[in-house]
């Protein structure tokens, strides 16, 4: 039975949040399971305090009330050792390339400390399913594993279960490599600039795609409307469409110098 081969450890992270917007949304609990090339797991599980309230509609799902985190650490305070723990880790994740990671990066930068993804693989058991079979996490779980998720959203057992769904994967489908680097190729989305997808490549130039912009090179906008980048980074935009726009507004100030 093929089992998921690792090169090195895979952090699989799921994250409880006070809503799903990763623009102004904050994590309120986190689990990593830390998955070692000898198969060796560890978790760590923080509660977070998000220094918002916590919609009542967001703890009809997962639980967790202002009360319960009212004395937890902010994530500044425990950034740093989330950081180190997921250092030298890919991550892999449910529905994760569009919203736990791209979160997750966003309170890093809220922090001003740095959580680096260039050099990580990133794989969705979300859309290894999705491409699958088309179907939650509580359906895949019993489809893969024929069990019933017990404390489903509870965020460790969220990310136990999509760990134990990833081996069932590999055992399914001869297809999939049993390695991470297939697996992140497998499962990766567009190619895109920033996570919330405001910016795509094509043919290695970036592109808007969103707004009335939308399939129009980013560089040729900032050409001749240079003041829709102060818009656009005084607006409700995600911190790392931010920084990714400003790192090519400031390529194109460099090229004038």
């Amino acid at each position: 039975m093929p089992s998921l081969q690792l090169k090195r450890p895979l952090a699989v992270i799921d994250l409880e949040t006070t809503g799903t917007n990763v623009a102004t949304d904050r994590i309120i609990e986190i689990a990593i399971v830390k998955v070692f090339p000898d198969k060796t797991v560890q978790s760590k599980v923080k509660r977070i305090n998000p220094g918002m309230p916590i919609p009542p509609s967001s703890t009809a799902i997962h639980g967790i009330s202002d009360d319960d985190v009212k004395d937890a650490p902010t994530f500044k305070q425990c950034a740093n050792e989330l950081r180190q723990y997921m250092d030298n880790c890919d991550l892999a994740g449910y529905n994760s390339n569009r919203f736990d990671i791209p979160l997750l990066v966003e309170e890093f930068l809220r922090t001003g400390l740095e959580f680096d993804v260039k050099d990580r693989k990133f794989i969705d058991v979300q859309k290894i399913f999705h491409l699958m079979e088309k179907r939650t996490l509580s359906a895949a779980y019993k489809f893969y594993c024929d069990k019933d998720l017990v404390n489903a959203h509870s965020a460790e057992a969220d990310a136990l279960a999509t760990y134990e769904i990833l081996e069932a994967q590999l055992s399914r489908y001869e297809q999939l490599q049993a390695e991470v680097t297939p697996l992140a190729e497998f499962t990766k989305e567009d190619d895109y600039v920033d996570f919330a997808r405001r910016m795509v490549m094509q043919n290695g130039v970036e592109m808007f795609n969103f707004g009335k912009y939308k399939g129009r090179a980013v560089r040729d906008v900032l050409k001749i409307e240079p003041q829709y980048y102060d818009w656009m980074m005084k607006a409700d935009f995600p911190l790392n469409t931010k920084q990714k726009l400003t790192e090519i507004y400031h390529s194109m100030m460099l090229k004038k110098i």
